[in-house]
């Protein structure tokens, strides 16, 4: 059976977090999702540099899949790997490193290399997330207090 999906809209999706606990949070969207967010340590939830690298690595799939899925089939299996150690002194991550796993056993070389090529610009073209980490972004941060 066909896994479904629901339907792509383009309203903007509203992004919150509500304190939960000491150093807990839940990450909510207007869609439903839900994500666990706290202090490294806390089982079942992720800390916020974990969901940045996560972000970068889903980024980099969904940017890659179409290529992909057009070589190797719908079916194919890929896995993302993201790391990078923080710099605490500075409070950054200076490096973040992605590998992306195929299986490329069926493609000559020369077919590998094609695919990887297209793969590599897909991602650097509309990864809006390794696009932002690279370029850098402005954030800013008001507060909407009760007096």
């Amino acid at each position: 059976m066909a896994e479904q999906t629901a339907p792509v809209t383009n309203a903007p999706t509203e992004l919150w977090v509500e304190r939960t606990g000491t150093r807990a949070y839940t990450g909510r969207s207007n869609r439903g999702a839900e994500v666990l967010i706290a202090s490294q340590g806390v089982p079942g939830a992720f800390t916020p540099g974990e969901l940045l690298k996560i972000a970068l690595a889903a980024c980099t799939g969904l940017s890659s899949d179409l290529p992909l899925s057009r070589r190797l089939g719908d079916e194919f299996d890929a896995t993302i790997r993201v790391s990078g150690d923080a710099d605490r002194e500075n409070e950054l991550y200076p490096q973040l490193d992605e590998v992306l796993e195929l299986d490329l056993s069926e493609l000559d070389e020369a077919a590998r290399e094609r695919l990887l090529v297209t793969v590599q610009r897909a991602v650097d073209k509309v990864c809006t997330v390794g696009r932002t980490l690279k370029a850098g972004t402005k954030v800013t941060l008001t507060f909407d207090i009760d007096a």
